[in-house]
């Protein structure tokens, strides 16, 4: 006899990138971290911690933080949802809206995997919808798929691709569920479904500081809807789900903008040199408006590849599932980090 439910018997968890030991020298390009380091102000606030935060509950709201991200983005404090990643976010969204087979969880793959997992945790039915070669969203199949929630990753992981404002206008408005638009890469791409939250009361966006504030190990994300929508969300979330040092630096990031945005146009120029290094070792390179690109090796040979950089010491991303298992996704590092990859693959590839 099991212990567990049986939908956990029967699921598969969600298999993280690989994180080596601190200190081992490697070249970690497979789990789209940020190569630069956070806001010098971010690591000023965290050196200036006082025990009595750490004695006392946080502010179940992080409201400081929803007040930041209020004068960053231009939306109303009160239309903002704070998350300990926005996986948990993610998580709190399956919990409140999505239920056995009536009440399903729609998305295109390929896509984040995890999307899969918190339906099963639930669970709930999956309709998964399969993009076509060029990554044009599905539209009249999602909407046919009827979900409770329907999530779209834009910029997309693992293809980067963005999925065009119109598009996600003319899903919004024709399915009946919840659209959650997951822009954890947003910082990197030209830009962002947020303009749909203030038109229609059925989006949610999300964020995260993993990626383009180069906080992933701070764990904070927030979503960004209407009150009416955010109000079930907050009856499921934790009661103090985000630990005062996480919002006091998380806040302090938010507040300093011309840093992430610097950081961030330094990782998109070293993107371009990227690709265009890929594609002169005969790399299949997808446009990417994230902070990764997906490359297929000249002779398909991605996991091979991916073993013998690993043999390296550079990691990158190997799925080995079907429709990406000739590929690897290659997080753009430092400027030094891609020629010391490039120059890894010239050995490898000759």
């Amino acid at each position: 006899m099991s212990y567990f439910r049986t939908a956990v018997d029967q699921m598969t968890g969600y298999i993280p990138g690989e994180q080596p030991k601190p200190g081992t020298p490697i070249i970690k390009l497979n789990t789209n971290e940020n190569p630069y380091p956070p806001s010098p102000e971010a690591i000023a606030v965290l050196r200036q911690i006082d025990g009595e935060w750490l004695r006392r509950y946080p502010d179940p709201f992080a409201k400081s933080f929803c007040q930041a991200v209020s004068e960053a983005l231009q939306v109303p404090a009160e239309w903002v949802m704070v998350g300990n990643g926005s996986d948990e976010l993610l998580n709190v969204i399956v919990r409140a809206c999505a239920e056995g087979q009536d009440r399903k969880i729609v998305y295109p793959m390929p896509t984040y995997v995890l999307y899969r997992t918190l339906a099963e945790m639930q669970p709930a039915a999956v309709v998964e919808v399969p993009y076509p070669a060029d990554y044009a969203l599905p539209i009249d199949a999602l909407v046919a798929a009827q979900g409770a929630v329907t999530f779209i990753a834009s910029p997309n992981s693992p293809s980067g691709h963005a999925v065009p404002l119109a598009d996600l206008r003319t899903l919004a408005q024709q399915m009946t569920g919840i659209l959650v638009v997951d822009e954890a890469y947003v910082d990197f791409a030209d830009s962002s479904a947020l303009p749909l939250v203030s038109e229609l009361e059925n989006v949610i966006i999300l964020r995260t500081l993993s990626k383009g504030y180069s906080l992933a190990g701070l764990r904070m994300g927030f979503a960004i809807a209407q009150p009416s929508l955010l109000s079930g969300l907050f009856k499921i979330k934790d009661s103090y789900n985000i630990d005062a040092i996480a919002t006091a630096v998380g806040t302090a990031a938010m507040r300093d903008q011309d840093y992430k945005t610097a950081c961030a146009e330094k990782v998109k120029q070293s993107r371009t040199r990227l690709t265009a290094d890929l594609k002169n070792l005969g790399f299949t390179v997808l446009d990417s408006q994230g902070n990764f690109v997906l490359a297929t090796p000249p002779q398909g040979q991605a996991e091979s590849l991916y073993l013998d950089l690993k043999a390296r010491g550079i990691l990158v991303r190997y799925f080995k599932q079907p429709g990406l298992d000739d590929k690897l996704r290659i997080t753009v590092g430092t400027d030094a980090q891609n020629q010391t990859l490039i120059e890894a693959l010239i050995s490898v590839l000759s």
